[in-house]
């Protein structure tokens, strides 16, 4: 090849290298375009994202605050409610308590004058009662007084009195001759002593545990006949005197019965029967 062509060759390289310069270039321009106006949409979107992100934050802070707010004020209100309710159960419990304390005060106030009215009636039972030992004292007093004269005055009546050998030649005992002797007899208390009239139309009549029948009463002599049945045995006791004892022993005694007529009248005799108090079987 000659060094035209060579040239005119290089010519034409030159002018497609310079087209695919030119070309390389538009694409590069074309292509910054590309990417500025999708930059500036890319920020534009960024953009309206950011808004809507900040408006829809916005939204949802402000729902948020309406709930919380919504929310304090119901906590605000179920609070106020609670304490309201506290404070009437508070209330009511006071109350009750109170009323407590109150009833409890009056029955211990109660009590206390039960107390009290105990108190006074047992100070005026241990007066009266201090007076009561005060009149047993004085009345004590007296009748050891009475009982003093009453013996001495016994010992003065029984001083008269007489003790004789009985029909059985026994030694009674006292024989009273009247009734203020059988009275005096009876104070001492030594025997039992029952008062009798018997007459001669009686059949036998039951005195104590004997049976007696009068069989004579002659008034001039004062003298009397009589029979007596004890432990199923009839005895007579025939033509005694007044005022003589007259014995008969009864099983289950030591000492005799003693039967003393102190009047005879006309058929009929006026006497007593004296029987031991003690019963001793007597020895044989």
């Amino acid at each position: 090849m000659s060094s035209q062509g060579t040239v005119i060759a290089l010519g034409a390289g030159l002018v497609l290298a310079l087209a695919g310069d030119g070309y390389l270039l538009k694409r590069s321009g074309d292509t910054n375009d590309k990417m500025a106006q999708t930059q500036a949409e890319t920020q534009t979107q960024i953009t309206k994202l950011g808004d809507a992100t900040t408006e829809l934050l916005q939204q949802r802070l402000k729902a948020l605050d309406d709930e919380m707010t919504a929310a304090m004020k119901g906590a605000n209100t179920t609070t106020t409610a609670a304490l309201r309710r506290a404070q009437a159960e508070a209330l009511k419990h006071s109350q009750e308590l109170s009323a407590k304390i109150q009833e409890q005060q009056q029955q211990v106030s109660a009590q206390i004058g039960d107390l009290k009215e105990a108190t006074t009636t047992v100070d005026s039972k241990v007066s009266a009662v201090s007076s009561d030992v005060g009149n047993v004292k004085s009345e004590v007093t007296s009748v050891k007084a009475d009982i003093a004269s009453t013996q001495s005055g016994l010992e003065k009546a029984t001083a008269d009195l007489k003790r004789m050998t009985g029909d059985m030649g026994v030694m009674s005992g006292l024989i009273a001759t009247n009734g203020k002797d059988l009275a005096a007899l009876r104070e001492l208390g030594e025997r039992n002593y029952f008062e009798f009239d018997l007459t001669k139309k009686q059949a036998d009549k039951r005195i104590g545990n004997v049976t007696l029948r009068l069989k004579n009463a002659d008034t001039k002599r004062n003298r009397y006949t009589l029979e007596v049945l004890a432990d199923d045995k009839r005895v007579e006791k025939k033509d005694k005197t007044i005022n003589e004892p007259v014995q008969v022993y009864v099983s289950g005694n030591r000492q005799p019965y003693e039967i003393v007529i102190n009047q005879v009248k006309k058929d009929a005799v006026v006497g007593y029967l004296s029987t031991p108090k003690v019963t001793v079987a007597r020895s044989n």
